[in-house]
């Protein structure tokens, strides 16, 4: 995957279903950045990578694009949506 350990485990989460650490995950994401490709609403779900240290969620996120627990994209932000990478599941 190339990001961090604990995107893999997030990335776990949301191929089992979770259940997620935190109330927010799954949750729509509305690419209001405009960074990620143009979809129809609701495409794009949220999911938070742990940070340790943090005392809050953080920065890190993975979005997850089509099917909820089979999504067809997924990227990675260590930078609360200013910057994606594609994630590559078979790295």
């Amino acid at each position: 995957m190339g990001c961090t350990g604990e995107a893999s485990e997030t990335l776990d989460l949301i191929h089992s279903g979770g259940p997620f650490p935190y109330d927010q995950n799954g949750t729509v994401f509305q690419n209001r950045e405009g960074i990620l490709p143009d979809e129809s609403s609701g495409y794009y779900h949220e999911y938070t990578v742990e940070t340790p240290g943090s005392p809050d969620r953080g920065a890190r996120r993975l979005i997850g694009g089509g099917a909820t627990t089979d999504p067809a994209f997924v990227y990675y932000t260590a930078d609360h949506y200013a910057s994606f990478c594609v994630v590559d599941e078979n790295a």
